[in-house]
């Protein structure tokens, strides 16, 4: 079945002028000031992170600012906001 709202909501994906900002352009928006909380794998992040050892099957919460940058990694929710306790960012969820 072929419907045009998704080929046109593709195009726009591709399109979109987000994508096409510089870093510094990204930081004026804030992209410095807002980071995610994602849970993740052992096994994930020692693909991410080379100088660092995870246990492969247990999970840990990883905070990235809004560019991709790690910040955090931690076992628990609860370390997570203790180290957001002092932080100035805004905290996005991902859905």
């Amino acid at each position: 079945m072929y419907e045009k709202r998704n080929e046109d909501a593709a195009a726009e994906a591709l399109n979109h002028p987000l994508k096409l900002l510089t870093t510094a352009q990204f930081a004026a928006l804030g992209g410095d000031a807002v980071a995610y909380v994602r849970p993740v794998s052992g096994a994930i992040l020692a693909t991410m992170i080379h100088d660092a050892e995870f246990e492969a099957e247990s999970d840990y919460q990883l905070v990235m600012s809004a560019d991709g940058t790690p910040l955090l990694v931690t076992d628990t929710e609860d370390g997570v906001l203790d180290w957001l306790g002092d932080k100035n960012l805004g905290l996005a969820t991902l859905h």
